[in-house]
């Protein structure tokens, strides 16, 4: 029987106190401690202290148009040599969690020796969905996050591609690549935006802050302001009949439509959070992965 293949995972995370060790905490049990970088984009709340794995403070990135590409410069060069000596890196936002089905694929390492290791590939996107009305209580990530949240939307902008053995670059924000890549229908991206409605909406007002500061992520929902966002929340999860939504089934996604080729690159549509949020049908999270976060 072959080794699993080596995986790094990396993240760059500014003042992400509450989702920081969530984070840490299931990408160790996937692939170990060590093996996870965590770039600190000017923390002042103290969430990259003592996390146990490797953490490096950067400098202030450039702001306005500048600070995309540079962002994607810098973690396509960890990446690159990163890659000297693991088999993979993954690169995923703090609220941004793999999964795969534990009864077949205990960990994302099995998964890739399973699949005779592809050289880039990207999961199932399923933004986590909290609805009021069924899900009363507040977010707890002190307990199993998939017993508290039953309810996602698939979105095929969060289909990216994550995890790639190759030295391609990630483009458009990580979710291009400049290399094809697969969807693989059983590893999943589970998207916490969305998750928490109160969490949502302190979320939305530090990154609409953030926006207007220093000019990130202007065209995205960054830049949204944080009252905009609730508004579409709200209206999107008004009068859910919870007994009614189906669960999700990957087979009825048309992976082949989910990754277009535009402008030299292998990305996700160009359907936004906040439109997929809007247009999406409301799914249930399938029972086979209450346990995997």
């Amino acid at each position: 029987m072959s080794e699993r293949p080596e995986v790094a995972v990396i993240t760059m995370a500014r003042d992400e106190g509450d989702l920081l060790p969530l984070w840490v905490s299931h990408y160790a049990r996937h692939v170990g401690m060590d093996n996870l970088v965590v770039l600190d984009d000017n923390s002042v709340d103290g969430s990259t202290d003592d996390l146990g794995c490797t953490v490096h403070r950067v400098p202030p990135l450039k702001g306005g148009l500048d600070f995309e590409p540079v962002r994607m410069r810098l973690m396509n060069g960890l990446a690159g040599g990163l890659l000297a000596v693991y088999d993979y890196v993954v690169f995923v936002d703090v609220d941004e969690f793999l999964v795969t089905d534990p009864a077949v694929y205990p960990t994302l390492p099995d998964l890739l020796e399973d699949r005779g290791r592809p050289e880039a590939l990207g999961a199932m996107g399923l933004n986590v969905v909290h609805v009021p009305s069924a899900e009363p209580e507040p977010l707890d990530l002190g307990r199993p996050l998939l017993e508290q949240r039953r309810f996602a939307k698939f979105t095929p902008l969060m289909c990216k591609p994550s995890v790639k053995r190759i030295n391609a670059g990630w483009a458009v924000s990580s979710h291009g690549l400049k290399a094809p890549y697969t969807i693989d229908p059983e590893l999943f991206m589970l998207h916490l935006k969305f998750a928490d409605r109160d969490r949502l909406a302190e979320v939305a007002r530090l990154r609409n802050e953030v926006s207007k500061t220093d000019g990130r992520a202007e065209e995205a929902s960054w830049g949204k302001a944080a009252d905009e966002v609730l508004a579409v929340f709200d209206e999107v999860v008004a009068d859910v009949d919870a007994a009614a939504v189906p669960e999700f089934d990957p087979a009825a996604a048309d992976l082949d439509q989910m990754v277009i080729f535009l402008n030299g690159r292998h990305r996700t549509p160009k359907q936004g959070q906040i439109a997929a949020l809007r247009k999406q049908p409301l799914v249930r999270i399938p029972q086979r992965l209450v346990g995997t976060l």
